[in-house]
């Protein structure tokens, strides 16, 4: 099977996930749909434009109700996912503080956002999710601003990227996707409890992939955890079956082992915090600016007719976010590439006691936090 097939094959089963965080590029997008409203975004291929619509994010919105002056923390939202979900919030009445790494994007996603929202609540703080310092310094100025907050959405990630380590140490896709939010989670859980305890409900949402499914073990492997960045198989392999590819689906793995075993542990509390998770199916983000050329050429190829909107990717967050009926525990996104965020039931190695627990261990032992709910 030549590489042209494997690959398409492969992208065919894999489905991205949240937004880059700020090391990407900015691509263009259009304003946030109101209900009757569709987005066309356009894809060129081969000198051909052509466009995919936003479906079924508008039919959502209408089952969402006001958030009045609630607080929402937010990674990763100068595009994709994130901004778009950021964008609803605002929407709804929410005040939406936006986690990204600094930047000029962030000033050109504000002008975006106030466009997009002219009376939304928007507040920038700087966090670098690949350094520990940065993400204490911005959680530092999250408690300084606000005494509750009603969500915590994990959102950022990367995909794809060279091994190499942190300034911390440790992988950059881990630290990035779980480590770093595992830290913002700990220290700012307090916030959420009181919020709970003041009002009846609160939210963390963790943003995964179907990339977690696609470990080659089946199994949430401890040396991708470990202190040992630039040692995980080097940029070995193409296509999805490179050994970047496998940092990255263990990173993703990692954001829904976190989910299930902060649930049970909510759950022995008899919290009013609910925690889900969730997946955006084959959105097209800037996810894959790190894949290959012939990655990027087949994406550009299928991307228009397999691929959905970054808005309709962000159901599964938004769901998890604000919809009433979301519940704990559950992760939510499309049953395939695109569609409506209906619960996905975790396979057994994600909800594992034992992968549980060895994620919890691990975790605290990088961030240098323990983490008692």
């Amino acid at each position: 099977m030549n590489f042209g097939v494997r690959t398409y094959i492969h992208f065919k089963k894999l489905i991205q996930t949240n937004n880059k965080d700020d090391n990407t590029k900015l691509t263009s997008r259009t304003k946030i749909p109101t209900t009757n409203e569709k987005t066309q975004n356009p894809t060129m291929v081969f000198g051909f434009t052509w466009r995919t619509s936003t479906h079924y994010l508008p039919k959502f919105k209408e089952e969402l109700t006001n958030i009045d002056g609630k607080v929402f923390v937010m990674t990763g939202t100068t595009t994709g996912t994130g901004y778009a979900a950021a964008a609803v919030v605002a929407e709804f009445g929410g005040e939406v503080v936006l986690l990204n790494r600094k930047s000029s994007r962030v000033d050109t996603m504000m002008e975006k956002l106030k466009a997009d929202v002219p009376n939304g609540k928007f507040v920038t703080i700087e966090c670098d999710l690949q350094d520990f310092a940065s993400v204490r310094e911005a959680i530092r100025e999250i408690k300084s601003k606000y005494t509750k907050i009603y969500c915590l959405a994990n959102n950022a990630g990367i995909m794809a990227t060279p091994d190499k380590a942190t300034v911390d140490g440790y992988d950059t896709q881990m630290q990035t996707n779980h480590f770093s939010h595992f830290l913002l989670t700990a220290e700012l859980y307090p916030l959420l409890e009181l919020e709970a305890e003041a009002n009846g409900d609160a939210r963390i949402v963790n943003h995964s992939s179907d990339g977690r499914l696609w470990t080659p073990n089946k199994i949430l492997e401890e040396k991708y955890l470990g202190k040992n960045g630039g040692n995980l198989g080097g940029d070995k392999g193409s296509g999805m079956s490179s050994e970047a590819m496998y940092r990255y689906y263990q990173s993703k793995l990692a954001n829904s082992v976190f989910t299930y075993g902060l649930h049970n542990k909510l759950r022995a509390k008899s919290s009013k915090v609910r925690t889900c998770c969730a997946h955006p199916g084959g959105s097209e983000t800037n996810l894959g600016d790190d894949l290959g050329f012939m990655m990027k050429m087949v994406a550009a190829i299928i991307g228009p007719f397999m691929l959905q909107t970054a808005e309709d990717g962000a159901m599964g967050l938004l769901k998890g976010m604000m919809h009433p009926d979301a519940e704990s525990g559950v992760l939510y996104g499309p049953k395939g590439l695109k569609g409506l965020a209906i619960p996905c039931p975790p396979e057994p190695y994600e909800n594992d006691p034992n992968a549980i627990a060895m994620l919890w261990s691990t975790s605290e032992e990088a961030t240098g936090i323990t983490f008692t709910v």
